[in-house]
């Protein structure tokens, strides 16, 4: 038999084999199959500094597990979990003229005295009408209700309620898991819980103390660049200059003698002409080059800082350039409008990358209200010893079992190794895509290797019902047969399983998602590969 004669005989059992060995690379590989790039790919490329050109690189933060690629989650690696509400309250279907929304906006800023960061103006398109809501416990529902007439909006307590819309609670899970992400916490995860009819964002992340992650979900992340100047009466002012959005591309953090920590950034092409023109205008580029002198009391009326504020503090402040400065007079740096935020140390810098990348939660979450749950390292070990322990167990079980039934080596030594070999590609799909392993992922991967020998033993049965089988066309018929109650029973659970795979119900969703794998997994590649090992075994024309 030539080469293409076997590929195109036995091509299942080729397929089979590059998916185990592509699955191994995945498992142990250090890094896998994908580079790990959430916290960027360790090289910043070359921006213009407050006094030109930084080049470095920075290190990804990803955390190992150890011997494998795999990520475990909280029930097998210990940690903390925190389910908190969001601070919030909204108003819908209000009736507003679409050319008024930044009116109203900012006059129920002004009325209630709020950052614009705690309020938030929502078009919806099926209605036609506005959500208004406002993040923060210092305003009651009939202040809300009375800054909204104010705003000539019609609109009264009664209309009020507490908590956010949908829209916002998806965007903070979006950002919390961006954040988790880009810190490197392998097997964090963030989902959405009803409790008892409110909303609460659940966060957990292995290896983290409920103080440590309430003091990272605390933090909204809101980052703006302001310009502290003197307003010309001796004293100074401050006005902002860049917000989050305004940046195009966010590099990882960095470290040189000349400019200390920092976050290499570029500004949008669209907001840097502005932003160099307003440079120009209040003095920056001029008289307050290298005039910066924030924490000295005697230099107030003299100061030309640039300030890096995160939720409202100063985490660093700085002079323009000489040479950024050049470049913003001459117009040249709108057309490569790179720059750096300074930060006071390689923490904060960090989380300055972080909170850039990830952008600011929309609202503040309520810890007073918070439900807290902790699991202890030295007990999530034991919980990972048992779970290699049962399974262990399952397959010695389900051996013994399967060779009491057949006696036969030919039969069953391929269906245990083509059981494990499903496991195996399992094992390396969730650790090429950093997918957390829990109690109930184990519980899965034990579901698929019973459902998988059930597969199995069907398309022996099926194969060796009516005695020997020596025709490969006899076999073949047998098995076409068998297939079809596998793809029934196959497509019967994946329907089964999707709603909860898909509806956000905590722990049973990682069970479905793995088990919905492991039937396509078996459809698609083991059950078919078996058939060719069976074919291959017992006929001999």
């Amino acid at each position: 038999m030539g080469l293409r004669d076997f590929i195109k005989a036995y091509w299942r059992i080729i397929l089979l084999i590059v998916f185990v060995s592509v699955a191994l690379v995945a498992l142990f590989i250090p890094g896998g199959i994908f580079a790990d790039d959430s916290i960027g790919d360790g090289t910043a490329v070359a921006e213009n500094g407050t006094d030109g050109n930084v080049n470095g690189t920075a290190a990804s933060v990803e955390t190992t597990q150890g011997w494998t690629n795999l990520v475990y989650g909280l029930s097998l690696d210990g940690g903390t979990r925190v389910s908190a509400p969001v601070v919030g309250m909204t108003a819908e279907n209000l009736e507003i003229d679409p050319d008024r929304e930044i009116e109203v906006s900012q006059t129920l800023r002004d009325e209630l005295e709020l950052d614009p960061a705690d309020v938030m103006l929502r078009f919806d398109e099926r209605t036609g009408t506005y959500t208004a809501e406002v993040f923060t416990k210092n305003v009651s529902q009939s202040e809300f209700a009375g800054a909204l007439q104010t705003a000539e909006v019609d609109a009264t307590e009664d209309d009020i309620r507490e908590g956010v819309t949908q829209a916002t609670r998806d965007e903070m899970i979006g950002t919390i898991d961006t954040k988790i992400n880009e810190a490197g916490l392998s097997g964090g995860r963030v989902s959405q819980s009803d409790i008892g009819g409110q909303f609460y964002i659940v966060t957990e992340v292995p290896d983290w103390t409920p103080q440590e992650l309430r003091n990272h979900l605390s933090e909204r992340g809101i980052v703006r660049v302001v310009a502290h100047y003197p307003d010309g009466n001796g004293s100074q002012t401050n006005e902002t200059v860049l917000e989050q959005g305004d940046f195009a591309s966010i590099s990882p953090p960095d470290y040189n003698d000349r400019s200390g920590h920092h976050v290499p950034v570029t500004v949008r092409s669209d907001i840097a002409p502005d932003y160099q023109q307003r440079m120009n205008d209040i003095g920056f580029t001029n008289e307050g080059v290298g005039q910066c002198d924030y924490e000295n009391p005697g230099a107030e009326g003299q100061n030309y800082c640039l300030l890096t504020v995160v939720d409202g503090e100063v985490v660093d402040s700085h002079s323009m350039g000489g040479d950024l400065a050049q470049n913003m007079r001459s117009g040249d740096w709108a057309n490569d409008p790179r720059f750096i935020m300074g930060a006071p140390n390689q923490q904060e810098a960090q989380s300055l990358s972080i909170n850039l990348r990830a952008g600011s939660l929309r609202a503040p979450l309520d810890f007073e209200n918070d439900q807290t749950f902790t699991l202890e390292p030295a007990l999530a070990d034991q919980f990972k010893v048992y779970s290699l322990i049962i399974g262990v167990i399952s397959v010695l079980t389900v051996s013994g079992v399967v060779y009491l039934r057949y006696a036969d080596a030919r039969v069953a030594a391929p269906m245990i190794v083509t059981a494990l070999a499903e496991v195996v590609i399992l094992l390396g799909f969730a650790a090429a895509i950093r997918m957390p392993l829990g109690l109930p992922e184990v519980a899965g991967f034990i579901a698929v290797v019973g459902t998988g020998v059930d597969d199995l033993i069907i398309i022996a049965d099926e194969v060796m019902s009516e005695g020997d089988v020596n025709s490969r066309r006899v076999f073949e018929s047998r098995f076409r047969k068998a297939f079809w109650v596998i793809g029934a029973a196959a497509g019967t659970t994946i329907i089964a399983m999707s709603p909860l795979a898909v509806l956000n119900l905590g722990d049973l969703q990682g069970f479905a998602i793995i088990t919905i794998l492991g039937v396509l997994i078996g459809v698609l590649i083991t059950r078919p590969a078996y058939g060719d090992i069976l074919r291959y075994l017992l006929t001999d024309r």
